[in-house]
């Protein structure tokens, strides 16, 4: 049948074996327009507010295009909601991870099921609603990459009704506390350079200390620094080397201070 809403499974760096599912429109809508976005640039129409709501019901083809792919998936790692802008967006979003749940589990693993997975900026979790929606994944993985709003603004480039960075870590430690225990929410730092002079990526000392220090409130179960693998929106940013990641990394130990939070590169 043809595909309306998942694409792969491919190989994720960070999830294993995972298939994405678009719970929005064939374009991106996004509250960021991040300089090193993989998929592009945001178009002005479609640079849109947190506040921003999208009703987009999953058809009865969701159910029936996950079962067409998954019976053949056996050792997937993971269903990851995402990829196509900021998920949270949508409305109907837990109507989409109600389906998945219901097909996961009819279905027979070789390994452990896979984790129902979201992918979020953190932009929209400001608001209760959506906290509420966002914990009832079994993995979270939202994104922190600046932790002062000068680089949050250069970086992220965010619709001028997002909050400030404060109110947006604020927000994180809030899904962290309400989140199930068997739950876990995984923050993840793009953390990349820039050829151009004028720009200052956020690679700079400031914003990594910064980040940490937003970190050690989150008390995330996980971090993930990772740089760019595809090409960026903009053409003058580029990918920190494995050095300067492992040298985050132990900035971030160093700082959080808690053998509890695994802190991984790639």
């Amino acid at each position: 049948m043809p595909r309306e809403y998942t694409y792969g499974p491919f190989q994720s760096r960070r999830l294993g074996l995972s298939l994405g599912v678009n719970v929005l429109a064939n374009y991106k809508l996004c509250t960021y327009n991040c300089v090193y976005c993989e998929i592009g640039l945001t178009k002005k129409d479609n640079l849109v507010s947190p506040n921003h709501k999208i009703h987009l019901p999953p058809s009865p083809n969701f159910r029936k295009e996950l079962k067409s792919i998954l019976k053949y998936v056996p050792h997937l790692n993971s269903i990851t909601f995402g990829y196509n802008g900021e998920p949270t967006l949508n409305e109907n979003l837990l109507e989409f991870l109600e389906i998945a749940e219901d097909v996961r589990d009819e279905l027979n693993w070789i390994n452990e099921k896979p984790l129902l997975t979201l992918f979020t900026n953190s932009s929209t979790l400001y608001i209760d609603i959506i906290r509420e929606r966002v914990k009832q994944f079994e993995l979270v993985l939202a994104k922190l990459d600046a932790a002062n709003d000068v680089d949050f603004k250069r970086t992220n480039r965010p619709h001028h009704d997002t909050p400030n960075i404060e109110m947006i870590i604020e927000s994180l430690v809030k899904l962290k506390q309400e989140m199930p225990k068997d739950h876990k929410l995984a923050i993840q730092s793009l953390i990349f350079n820039s050829y151009k002079e004028e720009f200052i990526p956020n690679n700079n000392s400031i914003n990594i200390l910064d980040l940490a220090r937003a970190l050690k409130r989150i008390k995330p179960e996980i971090i993930q620094i990772y740089s760019t693998a595809r090409i960026p929106a903009e053409y003058f940013v580029f990918s920190i080397d494995d050095d300067r990641k492992r040298e985050i990394a132990t900035i971030f130990k160093k700082i959080i201070n808690d053998k509890k939070i695994e802190i991984n590169v790639y």
